[in-house]
């Protein structure tokens, strides 16, 4: 029988015995959210984003049936170049390794495998979140449910734009998902610094984000997730203008084509890329630099208060 446990990575399993701070990555941004060859690039960048930043990246994926936390260089590269790589979320995670598939793991399959493995941080773009029209089509992203049981801190530039932003925001609310915004009390839109949105908390520091999480393992009431809302600066965001006009043609398309479900997003993306002539992308991989940045500077501060403060 094939073993179907959680495979380490030699460095991220070193890193899991030390005590040193481990940052989670996913790979569907890898497989699926930028194109080639810039993506096998951009995630080599990502994860040295993480240790310039004094963390050990850990990117998860599935390769030939095998749950793998800390993807080595060459099983990177083969999610990044291989045709046929699935998008699993949790539910697909078991069907994926029974049927010995390539798989790219989403915000949700990534959370709820880092939290397993014992990896409290993880850095990614964009959250998934309620679709537009989700009133009629049911259609919401996994992550939400999923992080509203896994206790785990999120970094990431709020939820895409081309989302039901307002929508997103209520059911994290209902489903008892916190959120706070890093060094701001509006919510983030990806590709924008500002949805349009106000938050309740914001926090000033990573130090204070390592707090946020000591203090929900101390009171042990609250099981789910920490989203830590980190905005692009407004010079580096996507021209407004453009998004808006980009983002309604995308919204027609979809509906002429009729795409629906996990190709929604794939889609928009790339529209995005090829409508904006690469300035969408730019904006893309800003974003999840400056959040691999911020979740180890995180899971640093997090190693340093498990180390100093007692039990």
């Amino acid at each position: 029988m094939t073993n179907f446990h959680i495979h380490f990575g030699t460095e991220v399993a070193d890193a899991l015995r030390a005590g040193r701070p481990i940052v989670a990555l996913e790979s569907t941004i890898v497989s699926h959210g930028l194109p080639r060859p810039d993506n096998l690039l951009v995630a080599r960048q990502i994860e040295q984003a993480v240790r310039d930043a004094g963390g050990v990246p850990a990117t998860i994926g599935m390769v030939a049936g095998e749950l793998i936390v800390g993807l080595d260089d060459a099983q990177l590269t083969r999610l990044a170049t291989v045709d046929g790589v699935s998008k699993l979320s949790v539910r697909d995670l078991a069907v994926a390794a029974a049927t010995g598939a390539d798989g790219a793991t989403t915000v949700a399959a990534t959370s709820a495998v880092a939290a397993a493995a014992g990896i409290g941080v993880f850095a990614t773009g964009g959250l998934g979140g309620v679709h537009r029209e989700a009133a009629q089509t049911f259609d919401e992203s996994a992550d939400l449910v999923t992080l509203a049981r896994t206790p785990i801190a999120v970094v990431c530039a709020g939820v895409k734009s081309i989302l039901d932003v307002g929508a997103t925001l209520e059911r994290l609310e209902t489903l008892g998902v916190s959120v706070v915004g890093y060094r701001t009390r509006r919510f983030p839109g990806f590709y924008l610094t500002d949805a349009g949105f106000d938050l309740d908390w914001s926090v000033e520091s990573p130090e204070q984000v390592a707090d946020v999480l000591v203090a929900r393992e101390r009171q042990g009431v609250h099981q789910g997730g920490l989203i830590v809302a980190n905005p692009l600066p407004v010079d580096q965001q996507l021209d407004p203008a453009l998004h808006d006009r980009t983002l309604a043609e995308g919204l027609a398309m979809l509906a002429r084509e009729g795409v629906t479900g996990k190709a929604v997003t794939p889609f928009l993306l790339a529209h995005f890329h090829s409508a904006t002539e690469g300035a969408s992308l730019a904006v893309n991989v800003r974003i999840i630099l400056r959040n691999a940045d911020l979740a180890a500077r995180i899971a640093v501060a997090a190693a340093a208060r498990r180390t100093d403060s007692p039990a």
